[in-house]
């Protein structure tokens, strides 16, 4: 999103803003005496621009003094002139007001419900999932106060589904751009060029390549690839001539198709007649097509380039668009700059919620109108008493229960569009507020993520300020699954039609009135619309700002995107990004025709002023809303940036089934503008802990942290944990169903059990008790017989005792925090028990700062053995200075030092990205000169004593308040050791598992160590003595295992009919299982056996 700088035309800026100025009264007064343009989502933000654009673009009327800030923007305020760049910022919140973040989710919803579907009449076909915020949702529109009546958190952001009990998001899904010609070569190395057309009907994929330089239409109707000049023929066009005409008159071209038309010759084709007979006899399918015509005219009329349309018979459009893709294939050859890069940004499409749900909403509506048709035939034989009555016929759960399952499930499975995807919804991670934002911005990538290539995970410069560079997590997704950048905003689709009569006004010649000769006229550009070939234009540049105008006028769509393509001479212009006024949406294709300046821009070195075009509203915008908590990440290293981004969503906060909740959580005191518009500020995830850097103790090794015992005492990093354990009361097909009954006492009163303690007289646990490990908290009850039917009604005896106990960790208090009753979508009675623990930091939870830099509480001292400054002040942590030379996390000792400056001063200091310049970052030597006014040293050191010894330390100390989080890895959660314990019924080896109890396994390569050392004995007790010993009886004689008869107190071989020479020997469980598997296989293992 740019901002655009001021041309000539001040007389079209005036109208423009008189333009604007009748909007805004319209808005007051809502009279219908003027025609109102189309609907501005940013009034206030184009008014801003409009009028600094008339103040003179090239900053004359910026000299003036500033007029005082008022409290917060008003029209008037927004409307006033900008006297310098930073008075832009007031642009980013009335942006994120009406665009951006989660609103594309919302938006293309909205366009689903609205548009995209009609009520014909009144009648329930179904039941379809309502995302929350959007137009249908009892939460749009209501303000803090109302969200609040009704229990819902004003700061959540919407745009998920709530199907069955759990939030589903769905992820937007990036995608090739469809209708589009892409220049690429395939797996053989051949060069193609392919179209993946898109209509409400038809969905195909059309390639045209090259072999042995002929050139073929591939097709998946066609059993094997068409030569194209049969192709043309076969759509009229029969005079080799007029091909090579219509692919271009230069030499070159005809040099290149001439081995085509040579090859068309050798099949003897000359007539369409010839042309449709050859390729029919080449169809997949041949029965299908209707008798009249034949089945590949069809083909190519409905399948072939389908978004190119065939009126009454006519193909001319479609043969001048095969031509194109042969013309742009033949500039590939000749000239290898004009391949498409299918990573380039311009080139991709992000679908939405939207429109996935409309794809599968079709494909069920279908499918419930085949079922009714299906189930009336069926009917059509029988005699009605009564008129018919359609709505009996129509399956409504067809639609409800697939819309329920795709979402569920996250499977989209639409077999009419061949689409199978897996993961399109995921369960919305609720752990802490930026990981559910982080969520809505998350982009998947449509291929696998196993694939070893470089190119798709490549950060792009086209990427620049539409995708976040920083927030990727690592490992195997690494640059597929992508993240949006804060001012992006994807739209909708718009109504072609009026922009293609408006493209024809302006001078767009029809190409079905020009010959073939006159197509690739030189000097003159093809207008591509869509994706679709509007006609011809003989002065591009001129055409692109008429309609540039007209945009910012406010006269034509609000996105639309026109850009001159001078590699492929063509123009295109298709709906991606506008707005009206003097703030303009660029998308990435237009960005290439723009030169845009960061900040005010003097002339420097190579670039003049006049040439710059756009202004970028706010650099730090090329960030998403995850890495817009980093302060100062320009001072960082990438790696680190990265490890944040991922790190910021697991720091606490809130989360479903488990829930940690930060108990004293703060607000960062050096904060970033995207902060506070994400609205961070009001629900924080950690903690301004005051950090001493410097090495103590030797437990701080490799990023450890020392911490500080009286901080912890004080509350710092102290969390609650709440888990949630459901109990459902099933009902059985015999109509009795579980009961929950009341603890069990002897006759004096007492509990006849001990774990019974926490339960109340209701049978369940009473919420604010001390529950403890084995504790039962749900005393539920299930009948013994399930299946059979009983007359009489159960007693006592028929129910066996099966109550839900708690796992907890031994020695810890837990509480019971809250218990619900409510009932499932089947009517069973749920229990939740919400049991919650409060937690202090412990030696190693873990711990991390905003700049990447994750470490592990290596112990904790006493606060007397802690070094304390002059003034008394002592940290919290301490931190290893050996943190920082390779790390090069500069920003860290920035926001140290910019924290200190503002505990001294009482203000919050800024550290947003590339912020110095606009005034959205303090500067170092500014942060210095306010720590010198309050007495501290300006490089942000202090003098501090020893705890231990009293002895004044020998170095100045750095020191200062940084904000810390505590991430959900901790020790109790992981802890896990055993002795003896549960084993596996089959092998009689430990489990495996915390969950289980089960035992530390000692692995192959553990092994392989111990083998090494020689250390057998060590070896023989891992491997047998402590895992599964057993003792087996066998035969010397046949060397196969026998058994042990207690009653004769003999051992006996059944294979030699005696007991005769019989041995003892020890042996895993699991080796003799293995025996007597192969045994029953056919496969005879004999035991060789000498003495020991």
């Amino acid at each position: 999103m740019a901002w655009a700088s001021n041309g000539p035309e001040n007389e079209s800026f005036r109208q423009l803003i008189s333009n604007t100025h009748a909007f805004l009264s319209l808005k007051k007064k809502k009279s219908n005496t003027t025609p109102s343009p189309p609907p501005l989502p940013i009034p206030s933000a184009a008014m801003a621009i409009a009028a600094a654009a008339d103040d003179g673009g090239d900053g004359e009327g910026a000299k003036e003094a500033p007029p005082p800030p008022p409290p917060s923007p008003t029209y008037r305020s927004l409307a006033a002139p900008v006297a310098n760049p930073v008075d832009k910022f007031a642009l980013l919140p009335a942006f994120l007001k009406v665009r951006g973040l989660v609103k594309e989710h919302i938006d293309s919803f909205n366009y689903f419900i609205t548009k995209g579907i009609r009520i014909v009449q009144d009648f329930i076909i179904g039941y379809l999932p309502i995302m929350l915020k959007s137009h249908a949702c009892v939460l749009s529109r209501k303000d803090e106060a109302e969200l609040a009546r009704y229990g819902e958190c004003p700061l959540d952001p919407g745009g998920y589904f709530i199907v069955k009990g759990t939030e589903k998001v769905i992820l937007m899904q990036e995608q090739l751009s469809k209708n589009r010609i892409i220049i690429d070569t395939d797996s053989k190395g051949r060069i193609i060029a392919s179209v993946t057309s898109s209509t409400h009907e038809v969905k195909s994929k059309t390639v045209i390549f090259m072999d042995k330089e002929k050139i073929y239409l591939q097709l998946n109707q066609f059993t094997k690839p068409i030569p194209i000049i049969v192709v043309m023929k076969a759509m009229g066009i029969e005079s080799d001539q007029e091909v090579v005409q219509m692919v271009g008159r230069d030499p070159r071209y005809g040099d290149l198709l001439y081995p085509s038309i040579q090859e068309c010759a050798f099949e003897r084709i000359y007539t369409q007649e010839q042309a449709l007979q050859y390729m029919d006899d080449k169809v997949m399918y041949p029965g299908t097509g209707t008798q009249k015509e034949g089945r590949s005219k069809s083909i190519l009329r409905d399948v072939f380039v389908a978004h190119v349309l065939v009126n009454s018979g006519n193909f001319r459009p479609k043969c001048i668009y095969t031509t194109v893709m042969i013309r742009r294939m033949m500039d590939a050859i000749l000239n290898a700059d004009t391949f498409d890069d299918k990573d380039y940004v311009g080139n991709k499409r992000l679908e939405l919620s939207g429109q996935l749900i409309s794809l599968l909403f079709e494909d069920l509506f279908k499918t419930m109108n085949s079922n009714a048709v299906e189930r009336l035939n069926h009917s059509s034989g029988k005699l009605h008493s009564s008129p018919l009555d359609l709505s009996q016929y129509i399956n409504e759960e067809i639609i409800t229960h697939g819309l329920e399952r795709a979402i569920s499930t996250g499977n989209w499975d639409i077999k009419r569009f061949r689409m199978h995807r897996k993961g399109v919804s995921q369960v919305l991670s609720r752990l802490s507020y930026m990981a559910s934002l982080g969520y809505m911005t998350r982009i998947t990538p449509h291929f696998e993520k196993n694939r070893k290539t470089s190119g798709p995970r490549a950060l792009q410069p086209s990427q620049w300020g539409m995708l976040c560079p920083c927030d990727t997590p690592e490992g195997e997704a690494c640059g597929l699954t992508k993240n949006l950048s804060l001012l992006t905003h994807v739209t909708t689709d718009q109504e072609e039609g009026p922009l293609m009569n408006l493209c024809y006004s302006l001078g767009v010649e029809d190409l079905s009135l020009l010959s073939g000769e006159e197509i690739h006229a030189p000097g003159s550009f093809f207008v591509m619309f869509n994706g679709l070939i509007l006609g011809k234009h003989r002065r591009p540049q001129r055409f692109a700002n008429t309609m540039r105008k007209l945009r910012r006028s406010g006269n034509i769509g609000e996105f639309v995107s026109i850009f001159v393509n001078e590699k492929q001479d063509g123009i295109r212009s298709f709906d991606d990004f506008l707005r009206d006024g003097l703030i303009e949406y660029l998308d990435v294709n237009e960005e290439n025709n723009a030169l845009i300046a960061l900040y005010e821009h003097e002339d420097q070195d190579d670039v003049r002023i006049s040439s710059i075009t756009h202004i970028e509203i706010e650099p730090l915008t090329i960030l998403g809303v995850v890495a817009g908590l980093i302060p100062y990440p320009h001072h960082n290293q990438s790696p680190l940036c990265n490890g944040q981004a991922s790190n910021g969503k697991y720091c606490l906060s809130r989360a479903d089934s488990l829930l940690y909740l930060l108990v004293y959580a703060q607000r960062p005191l050096l904060t970033t503008k995207t902060i506070e518009l994400v609205g961070y500020d009001k629900l924080g995830a950690g903690q301004n802990a005051t950090v001493a850097i410097m090495s103590y103790s030797g437990y701080d090794i490799e990023d450890a942290i020392v911490m500080n015992k009286s901080s912890l005492d004080r509350g710092f990093g102290r969390c609650i944990a709440m888990k949630k354990y459901t109990v459902t009361k099933e009902k059985y097909e015999n109509g009795w169903s579980d009961r929950i009954v009341m603890p069990q006492r002897d006759k004096n009163g007492s509990l006849l059990k001990h774990n019974m303690q926490a339960l109340d007289e209701d049978g369940f646990a009473a919420p604010g008790v001390i529950i403890r490990n084995h504790d039962i908290y749900v005393n539920k009850q299930t009948p013994k017989n399930t299946t059979k039917q009983c007359g009489a009604r159960p007693t006592d005896m028929d129910y066996k005792d099966s109550p839900a106990v708690y796992k907890g960790d031994d020695g810890e208090t837990t509480v019971v925090d809250r218990v619900m009753l409510c009932s499932d979508t089947n009517d069973k009675l749920i229990i939740k028990c919400i049991i919650r623990h409060t937690r202090r930091p412990e030696v190693g939870d873990k711990f991390s700062s905003r700049h990447g830099q994750k470490g592990v509480c290596g112990t904790i001292v006493q606060q007397e053995d802690f070094p304390f400054s002059e003034s008394g002040i002592c940290p919290d942590l301490i931190m290893n200075p050996h943190g920082f030379p390779s790390r090069m996390t500069i920003g860290k000792m920035i926001e140290l030092l910019g924290g200190k400056a503002g505990v001294s001063c009482g203000q919050f200091h800024y550290g947003s990205a590339f912020g110095e310049p606009s005034g959205n970052a303090d500067k170092v030597e500014d942060i210095s000169y306010t720590l010198v006014k309050h007495g501290f040293s300006y490089n942000g050191k202090d003098f501090l004593y020893s705890g231990i010894l009293g002895h004044p330390c020998q170095a100045y100390i750095f020191m200062g308040p940084i904000y810390y989080q505590k991430l959900k890895h901790m020790v109790l959660d992981k802890m896990h050791a055993r002795a003896s314990g549960p084993r596996v019924l089959l092998t009689r080896q430990p489990t495996e598992g915390r969950s289980r109890d089960g035992g530390l396994r000692l692995g192959e390569m553990e092994r392989d160590c111990l083998i090494a050392y020689g250390a057998s004995m060590l070896i023989f007790e891992r491997l047998l003595i402590s895992s599964d010993p057993y003792q087996v009886q066998v035969c010397r004689n046949c060397g196969l295992l026998g058994y042990y008869n207690h009653r004769l107190k003999a051992s006996y071989c059944s294979m030699c009919k005696n007991g005769e020479n019989m041995a003892k020997m020890k042996m895993p469980y699991a080796c003799k299982l293995l025996f007597q598997e192969l045994q029953a296989m056919n496969i005879v293992p004999r035991l060789k056996l000498t003495e020991g």
